[in-house]
């Protein structure tokens, strides 16, 4: 499959299969009418590329919350690399092992020198070697974001952000 036929398929969210109409794995404490918007368009999602999760606790009980979204991302049914951009300490080889993830599928990388974590993030999602970047950014301001989601769009990859917020 060349690179174009890539950018012009339908690419599903991260969370498309958690949040469908169907799933019961996410409950909706409250209905369309009472909030007043429409769930057709799913807030989680910036542009269809970007999705971002916030977690709040320890380090480690918030890598056992991601383990298995990382763990589904690194599945064998992809062409392309899993990427995670300066993920936090923690997250060593033999983290990876222990949570069941498909080490051969996925690329761990850290910014050199004078490079940012955000800078990184960009080229991984342009290059397109990556079918889903995962970053740790607690601050995604709206020109990252888009500068992002134009580099997703030109690699044909998805942004997964996770926020990690101390514990109250």
């Amino acid at each position: 499959m060349n690179r174009q036929t890539l950018f012009n398929a339908q690419q599903p969210c991260v969370f498309d299969p958690l949040l469908s109409a169907g799933s019961s794995a996410i409950a909706p404490l409250f209905t369309e009418d009472q909030l007043g918007c429409n769930f057709n368009s799913n807030p989680w999602l910036y542009d269809g590329l970007i999705s971002e999760m916030t977690l709040s606790g320890s380090t480690q009980q918030c890598l056992q919350l991601i383990a298995p979204v990382l763990r589904e991302l690194s599945d064998g049914q992809h062409d392309r690399w899993l990427t995670l951009i300066s993920p936090p300490q923690h997250v060593t080889a033999q983290w990876l092992r222990d949570a069941g993830l498909n080490r051969e599928r996925i690329l761990v990388l850290r910014p050199r020198g004078l490079q940012s974590s955000q800078e990184l993030a960009y080229e991984a999602l342009r290059l397109g070697c990556s079918h889903t970047v995962v970053s740790w950014f607690n601050q995604l301001q709206r020109a990252a974001r888009s500068r992002l989601t134009r580099a997703a769009h030109m690699g044909s990859a998805q942004c997964l952000n996770i926020r990690h917020t101390a514990a109250i």
